[in-house]
This record gives structure tokens, C-alpha cells and sequence, in this order.
């Protein structure tokens, strides 16, 4: 099952933003996924899936919104680096 989410806004928006309403309602999408996975609350495929896009392409356009590609915390990484360093 499907749902669908409405935004009320004046088609002035689309003339200050220069955009058309598609573009307008794909690039909501793709900042609303990216949000949801900077938050931790989607995983990357399923924020691709929400934007409408393939993984690989949202991964390599996040960065251009301010959300890193990799949302492990500083906590995560450390984890990673002490069990390389055990299975030397």
C-alpha cells in the first residue's frame, strides 16, 4: 500500500524557486529521505526508495545537501577499528 503526503504551497514558490512542480515534488522527496537518514530512521536503500532513486545515486548526491554519506557515529567506528585490529 501506497500513501501520499500533501504540501500546500502557492505556485508563486515555483516561480521564486525557478522550478516546475515535478521538480519541486522530487526534490521534497529527496530532502525528506536524506533527512531520514542523516536522523538515523531510514536506511540508505529505503531513503533511495522514498527519493525515487537508486542507492548508489542518493548516496552520491547526499553530501551536496549537507548529509554525510555515512551516518555511523564516532562510537560505531571505534567498535569497527577494535575488531579489525582482533581479527589480524
Amino acid at each position: 500500500m501506497q500513501n501520499v503526503l500533501r504540501i500546500k504551497y502557492e505556485s508563486e514558490l515555483l516561480k521564486v524557486l525557478g522550478i516546475s512542480d515535478a521538480e519541486f515534488s522530487q526534490q521534497a522527496s529527496f530532502l525528506l529521505a536524506a533527512k531520514l537518514y542523516e536522523l538515523g530512521r531510514l536506511s540508505s536503500g529505503r531513503a533511495a526508495e522514498l527519493a525515487g532513486m537508486e542507492r548508489v545515486e542518493f548516496l552520491a548526491l547526499i553530501p551536496t545537501v549537507g548529509v554525510p554519506t555515512s551516518n555511523l557515529t564516532e562510537e560505531d567506528l571505534n567498535d569497527d577499528l577494535r575488531f579489525a585490529e582482533r581479527t589480524e
